[in-house]
């Protein structure tokens, strides 16, 4: 049968990391960077398309981006894009300590660290759900 594929997404100010998940496989994606809402909603949805995501996980930081974040995903439902969102409170901190386990030299850690985060509150979000 057909694994599920979902996408992760950990929304920043200038930055969006994109993971995708397949099963319980979680691999960082790609790194958008967009500032304007409009562009940033129709890449994602593109990149939903492409892989075939059923469905789309917005992480939800605290602070000044919740309520961006939240747009966002509002956006990508009126389009159609099944969205749910996941708060990702320290994400990002565990998917740098993560990489640094991994070896991943840190100069590609920097530029994919968005992508990283986005895996690892998608990881967390498959970990505490019946997916």
């Amino acid at each position: 049968r057909n694994m599920t594929t979902i996408l992760g997404i950990d929304i920043g100010k200038s930055k969006t990391g994109i993971a995708r998940a397949q099963g319980k496989f979680t691999e960082p994606l790609t790194v958008i960077h967009e500032k304007n809402i409009e562009e940033l909603v129709k890449k994602i949805k593109g990149i939903a398309k492409e892989v075939r995501a059923e469905k789309v996980i917005v992480g939800i930081p605290e602070g000044d981006i919740e309520i961006y974040a939240k747009e966002v995903a509002q956006k990508l439902e009126n389009l159609g894009v099944s969205t749910i969102l996941w708060d990702e409170t320290l994400t990002t901190k565990d998917a740098q300590e993560k990489a640094i386990e991994a070896g991943i030299p840190q100069k590609r850690r920097k530029s994919f660290e968005d992508a990283f985060a986005a895996a690892v509150m998608l990881q967390s979000y498959l970990d505490s759900s019946r997916v």
